[in-house]
């Protein structure tokens, strides 16, 4: 009975696959090869985004994902790079096979925007949902919630936790926890080093963590060196956040090298975590 039993738990887990795919690991900085922070976790037949900057619905279609998956999005944060997709999120997937309301949550605001979104393309609404262009009503839907910290969603294949994250002036910033059957996967979102992400982290399989260069910024304006110190993670502390949390593997987004190489980044990360880790692109999938 136990054998049969554990049998059925590894077929469960393999069904399941549960994965990521980076879709975006840019900035607001406007690199070719580089969309817009946004994560695919995609589990079984179900996708889950965390963000959506410029460029993720073409991104999740080169990806191979469908239009119809594209139902679920969460917000880390307001800042337009995170965001500037949204409109294309929301407009796009119910021209191409999305018939369901896009879920979407995110921090005090979401719903403002989601609000403003809709009002910005009424004209565009109104003109496909009640002209002659054969679509869903209920696929260009919105269902947005402002959430706070702790359990936000639950699904039969999925949990997830958000936690707050100190992204300099912003009131509301997350991370979220990803608790799968066969993988619990971590996404820091913005954020500068973070006990709250450690302690959501622990232990996790996946870590995705947004990253700048210590000796790049040491190059640039005071200006810059204090703004970044403030909003953002060095690799170094990643590292310690790394060290501290030990998950099976860290990848890098939000990629800051300001000048330096991957290696070197890697490097500096290096100095306190000796596991695996990967300097992310856009389209990587991890395992």
């Amino acid at each position: 009975m136990l054998r049969y039993t554990l049998i059925l738990l590894c077929a469960s887990a393999w069904a399941q696959d549960t994965r990521v795919i980076l879709l975006g690991t840019g900035t607001p900085n406007p690199e070719p090869q580089r969309m817009g922070p946004a994560v695919a976790v995609v589990s079984a037949d179900r996708v889950y985004l965390v963000d959506c900057g410029p460029g993720v619905v073409r991104r999740a279609a080169e990806a191979g994902l469908k239009m119809e998956q594209l139902t679920r999005v969460f917000v880390t944060h307001l800042h337009s790079d995170h965001t500037a997709g949204y409109p294309d999120l929301i407009l796009t997937p119910p021209n191409s096979g999305r018939v369901e309301p896009l879920q979407a949550f995110g921090p005090p605001g979401l719903r403002a925007m989601t609000a403003h979104v809709l009002a910005a393309w009424k004209e565009d609404l109104d003109i496909r949902l009640h002209g002659t262009q054969p679509v869903s009503a209920r696929g260009f839907r919105v269902e947005a919630h402002d959430v706070k910290p702790g359990e936000v969603y639950r699904d039969a294949g999925m949990r997830i936790v958000a936690f707050a994250v100190e992204h300099g002036q912003w009131k509301h910033a997350y991370g979220y926890r990803l608790e799968a059957p066969d993988k619990t996967i971590v996404i820091s979102g913005d954020t500068t080093y973070s006990r709250n992400l450690i302690a959501a982290a622990k232990s996790c399989d996946i870590l995705v963590h947004e990253v700048y260069s210590e000796k790049g910024s040491a190059s640039r304006p005071a200006n810059w060196q204090r703004y970044h110190s403030a909003y953002h993670t060095s690799a170094p502390d990643v590292g310690r956040v790394a060290a501290e949390v030990q998950p099976k593997k860290l990848v890098l987004y939000h990629l800051l090298p300001m000048g330096q190489t991957p290696e070197e980044v890697l490097d500096e990360v290096r100095r306190h975590f000796a596991g695996e880790i990967v300097y992310g692109n856009d389209l990587d999938v991890i395992r």
